[in-house]
C-alpha cells in the first residue's frame, strides 16, 4: 500500500478512533500497525454483515 493510503487511514482512524483507542495512539501507531489493525476492522466487510445462507447445514 502506498504512503498516500495509509495516511488517509491514519486520517480517517484519528477522526473516529475505534473503540478503545484514542487519535492520539492512532497517530502514534507504525504503519505496519496501523495497515494490521485496519485489516482486523474490515476483513469481514466482505460478507455485507449477513450471514443466512452462507453454511450449510447438514443435521
Amino acid at each position: 500500500m502506498d504512503q498516500k493510503a495509509i495516511e488517509e487511514l491514519r486520517e480517517k482512524y484519528i477522526k473516529n478512533p475505534p473503540e478503545g483507542m484514542t487519535a492520539k495512539l492512532v497517530k502514534n501507531m507504525s504503519d505496519s500497525d496501523l495497515l494490521d489493525m485496519h485489516y482486523f476492522l474490515t476483513e469481514d466487510d466482505d460478507f455485507g454483515g449477513d450471514e443466512e445462507g452462507f453454511y450449510i447445514n447438514l443435521f
